[in-house]
């Protein structure tokens, strides 16, 4: 009895003399979505489409046309006669801001309240997430991260305010230090303690947010990963060293290199509720800087030219990053195709 095999032979083989057609072969043909026209993809896609519309929308009207507005910063620019009747001035405005020392000062209290930020409120969204993370009881969980992220929602008016009674002249901590006999001190008002003061102000808002984002990361590391490094006798702390802060590298990264790329940012609001009580010398940063230059003083052309001057060191300090992750291996904000 012939096997399966040779009757598949004997029929590829066909009948003596007879020639058979060759198959022929498969052709390259471009895939079906490539063959459609635009106008067929665009009916495909016009719900998508509608539905970003008003994003688009809203994104064009609100950040991209303000953008035009720029172009005061190389005027002597006048609400009066506006912009196209406002005399052009070139980089004028830039050199006043460069030689300008109170923008210099500004800058430094920038960069230190951004620099003392990154070292001690940047990893404490990272630690509570571990933390939580390592709970075992699902209800503890859900109750922490609903107490560490409620006051995300608090303004900073309110959130101020919570310090100012708790920290203040006349505030809680005062009052008991007084019942026991000791001196108390005001710290809402110490420029010594202020870059202290508003960094916890920080981390007490927004340490829970960012914990979030650390919790997904971590939802995503594979449960094998620990079980193995369990058989092969790691412990607690060496798998959270080796498979959870691995998993959660590139998250850090990117969190990290947007945080750079917004750190001439440190908070108008936060600062501009404080800067009366502790002084300009200490609480003036870009943001408050080109406000009270721009609104308060109307040399709008100067407060113009400084706002870009910030716009463009942000842009240059995540390109920077964004190289350095490069260069370690890891994908950053964006990659080259």
């Amino acid at each position: 009895m012939s096997s399966t095999t040779e009757i598949d032979e004997v029929r590829d083989a066909g009948r003596p003399g007879e020639t058979r057609p060759s198959r022929p072969a498969p052709r390259n043909e471009p895939p079906a979505r490539s063959r459609k026209g635009w106008r067929l993809r665009l009916r495909q896609d016009r719900t998508l489409l509608i539905m970003c519309v008003p994003a688009v929308g809203l994104l064009a009207v609100f950040a991209y046309l303000p953008m035009l507005g720029n172009v005061i910063a190389w005027q002597d620019y006048s609400p009066y006669v506006g912009i196209a009747n406002s005399q052009f001035v070139g980089w004028a405005n830039f050199e006043r801001v460069f030689t300008n020392p109170l923008f210099l000062d500004a800058v430094v209290n920038t960069l230190t309240i951004t620099a003392f930020q990154l070292v001690f409120f940047f990893p404490v969204p990272i630690m509570l997430a571990l933390f939580v993370n390592g709970l075992m009881t699902p209800w503890l969980r859900n109750v922490i991260q609903s107490v560490v992220y409620l006051p995300h929602f608090f303004s900073w008016v309110l959130v101020v305010t919570i310090f100012q009674q708790i920290l203040g002249g006349a505030g809680l901590l005062n009052q008991e230090l007084g019942k026991l006999g000791l001196g108390g001190f005001d710290m809402m008002t110490n420029p010594d303690t202020f870059l202290l003061l508003v960094t916890s102000q920080a981390v007490w808002k927004d340490a829970g947010w960012g914990m979030i984002i650390f919790l997904a990361a971590l939802s995503t590391v594979n449960p094998e990963h620990y079980e193995a490094a369990a058989l092969d006798g790691a412990g607690r702390w060496r798998r959270m060293w080796h498979v959870t802060l691995p998993a959660i590298r590139p998250t850090i990264i990117l969190l990290l290199i947007l945080r750079l790329g917004d750190s001439l940012t440190v908070g108008f609001e936060q600062l501009i509720l404080q800067r009366g009580a502790v002084g300009a010398e200490v609480a003036e940063v870009i943001d408050t800087y080109v406000y009270y230059q721009g609104v308060v003083n109307g040399d709008w052309a100067f407060a113009a030219a400084a706002g870009l001057v910030k716009g463009l060191v942000s842009l240059l300090l995540v390109l920077g990053a964004n190289k350095l992750a490069h260069l370690f291996g890891e994908a950053g904000v964006y990659k080259k195709a």
